[in-house]
């Protein structure tokens, strides 16, 4: 993966400890039209809480907030892939984007399901992690070479499809290109950490 090799330069660089301002933040309730309001509600009645993170920006389109929800209530808790991979899947990802907010709710979420600290320290630092069990190289191989050409060639695909089958594949696909969506939208809206929190992840030097 072309950003997650520049570790040396990575230490040259300056991390953002504040965040340009939010350009999209949370719609007060009496400002929101009708669509939204039932959005909002129909996502908290779903996710049982509030709008938050991604799904902010996101509102200001409902259909679209609503549909990224339920692709997500299978990509983030349904996916046929064991969940320290999943999240390991989504870190990669947030990685690759220097998304902030998506680093941030994640990296515990990975580490209580069995991720590595090294392993996860290592990637946020732009550096290929080191001694990843195989399921892990596997995941971080394919989807670096997805990043890096724009495809994954027949040895790494042969390879995933034997360890994680057809469905597997597609849903690490899956998990990588939703979390790509949503990374995408959260750059472009400068989604702000929560409170008290501050930025993980190094900027890749430009």
């Amino acid at each position: 993966m072309r950003t997650l090799l520049v570790a040396a330069l990575i230490a040259l660089a300056p991390v953002e400890v504040a965040m340009a301002q939010d350009r999209m933040p949370e719609i007060p309730a009496d400002k929101m039209t009708e669509a939204q309001k039932k959005a909002a509600a129909e996502f908290a009645a779903g996710r049982g809480t509030a709008v938050f993170g991604p799904f902010v920006p996101l509102l200001r389109s409902p259909e679209v907030m609503l549909r990224v929800k339920a692709m997500g209530d299978y990509l983030r808790f349904k996916n046929a892939l064991p969940a320290k991979l999943s999240e390991f899947v989504i870190l990669i990802t947030a990685r690759q984007w220097t998304q902030q907010y998506e680093w941030d709710v994640h990296h515990p979420i990975a580490l209580k399901a069995g991720l590595s600290a090294e392993i996860a320290k290592a990637l946020a630092d732009g550096r290929r992690p080191q001694n990843m069990p195989a399921d892990e190289e596997l995941v971080y191989d394919f989807l670096a070479e997805l990043h890096d050409t724009k495809s994954v060639s027949d040895a790494t695909y042969a390879r995933a499809v034997a360890r994680f089958g057809e469905q597997g594949v597609i849903d690490m696909i899956g998990v990588n290109g939703y979390y790509t969506f949503l990374a995408m939208v959260m750059n472009t809206a400068r989604t702000a950490l929560p409170p008290d929190h501050k930025p993980a992840l190094p900027e890749f030097p430009r």
